[in-house]
């Protein structure tokens, strides 16, 4: 029974550690997708500005798509913006943990304890 117990924070280091790498890629995932949207605002707007500066002339569906692009990057960026900060908390509890049980394991020393 002593080595169930044994195996048991290993199993829930490993589980973690999975959940770790999970929430990394969805960081770097959000971080992309919030880099993209901060992209589709820039642009949207500098083609509504030169529109509305007439430099291509004066086109409706144009000036439509621009903010549509404004608006359409604003939700993204601010929806990743949140998914991102709630990401960083659960990496910021799941390491907490990790660390709280490799804290708790009964560590031995591998071999004769002399340096060679």
């Amino acid at each position: 029974m002593a080595e169930d117990d044994e195996d048991n924070p290993s199993d829930d280091i490993s589980a973690i550690e999975a959940r770790l790498e999970h929430l990394a890629e969805v960081s770097e995932r959000c971080r992309k997708i919030i880099l993209f949207s901060k992209v589709a605002i820039a642009g949207g707007a500098a083609l509504l500005l030169v529109m509305m500066l007439g430099l291509l002339g004066s086109n409706q569906v144009v000036a439509l798509g621009s903010i549509a692009t404004v608006l359409g990057g604003i939700v993204s960026l601010g929806s990743n913006v949140s998914t991102l900060q709630q990401t960083a908390a659960a990496i910021g509890a799941a390491e907490q943990l990790r660390s709280d049980l490799i804290g708790r394991m009964e560590l031995r020393v591998v071999g004769n304890g002399r340096p060679h």
